[in-house]
């Protein structure tokens, strides 16, 4: 080997001579874009959505403990359902004295979403068959949103894992403490505190409306659910509120 092609060699390392200081400083060695991608900066965004919306569990404990629900049944739902908007329209139609099924059904129908989120994270992540059917538990409107903000694969899966994890954990804890905390105030309704989890559904869906089209669904869909709650029984009008989104696509569809 000449003495220029000895200096080539120690000038210009292969892919990958780098992995070793890139994991020391919490990096990648490079983005789609040939950036270094920031692990510690995904770690921090997930642990911080996660944390902001977990604490919303003690609302949704508060708010299915004057619903009527048992500390335990309000602790499985979240086990078992774990998506907070559903949770959320679930107890709150029982609490107006809802059927079981009717309120059952407005939650079903707004946990929809979480099916069109899982078809385009399933080909982001690409995880193991083995873990799918646990990573699916976990999809829902914050772990897509982190996941799909990544530039690539790998911190795409971080983001899911961190957010998904710190979100389950946090959420189904606060859930028992409001729970239990709600039992031992007694009346909900007497301290305000039924009012927590409507507070809390607009809090977490006011910043979604970015788009004009987006504002109109939500306002349509607020004057249906308000102008029909008094005629039809409960948990219906969130059913009916639904018609607003193809409503408001049909006429902006018509629009020249």
């Amino acid at each position: 080997m000449t003495e220029q092609q000895t200096t080539s060699a120690t000038a210009a390392p292969g892919p990958g001579a780098n992995s070793a200081v890139d994991r020391a400083a919490g990096r990648t060695a490079a983005g789609p874009e040939g950036r270094p991608v920031d692990r510690r900066a995904v770690v921090r965004d997930s642990l911080g959505v996660g944390v902001a919306v977990g604490l919303s569990g003690f609302a949704f404990g508060v708010t299915a403990a004057g619903s009527g629900l048992s500390v335990a049944q309000a602790c499985v739902l979240s086990l078992l359902v774990f998506t907070g908007a559903s949770q959320f329209a679930l107890v709150g139609a029982l609490a107006a004295g809802g059927n079981p099924f009717t309120a059952a059904a407005g939650a079903f129908f707004l946990g929809t979403r979480n099916a069109f989120y899982g078809l385009r994270l399933s080909q982001l992540l690409a995880l193991p068959r083995a873990v799918r059917p646990l990573a699916a538990h976990w999809v829902i409107d914050e772990t897509a949103a982190v996941s799909l903000a990544q530039k690539d694969r790998a911190s795409a899966r971080l983001g899911f894992t961190v957010t998904g994890l710190t979100l389950y954990l946090l959420w189904n804890l606060t859930t028992l403490l409001g729970a239990l905390g709600a039992e031992a105030v007694g009346d909900t309704a007497a301290w305000g505190l039924d009012a927590a989890g409507p507070a809390v559904f607009l809090a977490l869906l006011a910043p979604m409306l970015r788009t004009a089209t987006e504002r109109a669904v939500a306002a349509l869909a607020l004057v249906l659910g308000l102008g029909f709650l008094p005629v039809l029984p409960a948990g219906v009008p969130v059913l009916v509120a639904a018609l607003a989104a193809p409503v408001i696509l049909f006429l902006k569809g018509r629009r020249p």
